[in-house]
């Protein structure tokens, strides 16, 4: 699984559909085809260099105040995908944390309560979405 990294990845990347929500993410997918894998003709590099299955996480410090719980949720976030990477589409994938966790249900900044409701959440955004297929048609991995 590779990591997005570049601004102009996750800007693509959120531009394509939204597959799957929950009460505090979303997932979105940007179906990589022949063209977004290629050099371009100018001689720019492509967004993803090789195909596979790539993944982002966005966590705004806007939904989570302390940078303790935005690493703690970016860590469940690639910990779960990488555990369901063979089940995800050979595309672009972004996880955004789109509103706050109560932190009167959650005092602690990083507790065992936040990181496994997080993981619970995650692991039913990703059903969610492999419950909706990737229009690009390809096997998945």
């Amino acid at each position: 699984m590779q990591r997005l990294k570049t601004r102009p990845q996750f800007q693509a990347t959120m531009a394509g559909e939204t597959v799957a929500r929950t009460t505090h993410f979303a997932l979105h997918r940007l179906v990589l085809g022949a063209s977004s894998c290629a050099p371009l003709e100018s001689g720019v590099p492509p967004l993803f260099g090789t195909s596979g299955v790539w993944l982002g996480a966005m966590v705004p410090k806007r939904w989570a105040r302390r940078a303790v719980t935005r690493n703690a949720i970016k860590r469940q976030i690639y910990a779960v995908a990488a555990a369901l990477e063979p089940q995800l589409p050979l595309d672009a994938h972004v996880v955004r944390l789109r509103t706050t966790f109560d932190r009167k249900q959650f005092l602690s900044a990083s507790s065992g309560v936040l990181k496994q409701a997080v993981r619970a959440e995650l692991l039913q955004l990703f059903e969610r979405a492999a419950a909706r297929p990737s229009p690009s048609g390809r096997a998945q991995a």
